[in-house]
């Protein structure tokens, strides 16, 4: 594998982390989100991702979590019903937050080989001069 293939499998990593890690902050910023029980909770974005033939990877998607949520029981807010409940994401901070470290690790790893098939290119280059 040359340095272009390395930048190139990397670079795809890095947009995938990315989007990864763009649909974790939007999942973490709405996990407290209460809605009616008449509507729907917030669902939890879900990136799909698949491996591409030359060593990279793709994002071919972002799948929605439950819309049903899951029902609790806050008698004091406004928008409980007349039971007194309201509808809360089907997702756990804990969880997120598990998904965030792994998507930024694997960003990291994706900027370090990034940065070392550079130096391998213009190691290459200096050879040359």
């Amino acid at each position: 594998m040359g340095a272009f293939d390395a930048l190139r499998i990397a670079g795809s990593s890095l947009g995938m982390h990315q989007t990864w890690l763009d649909a974790l902050a939007h999942n973490i910023a709405n996990v407290n989100t209460v809605k009616a029980t008449n509507e729907n909770a917030f669902q939890e974005q879900l990136v799909v991702a698949s491996a591409r033939d030359d060593g990279g990877v793709d994002v071919t998607g972002v799948q929605l979590g439950s819309a049903e949520g899951r029902p609790t029981y806050q008698p004091n807010h406004p928008l409980a019903d007349a039971e007194g409940y309201v509808r809360l994401p089907d997702m756990e901070l804990s969880d997120q937050m598990s998904s965030l470290v792994m998507a930024q690790r694997g960003f990291q790893a994706s900027v370090t080989t990034t940065k070392h098939a550079q130096d391998t290119y213009a190691a290459a280059l200096q050879i040359g001069r």
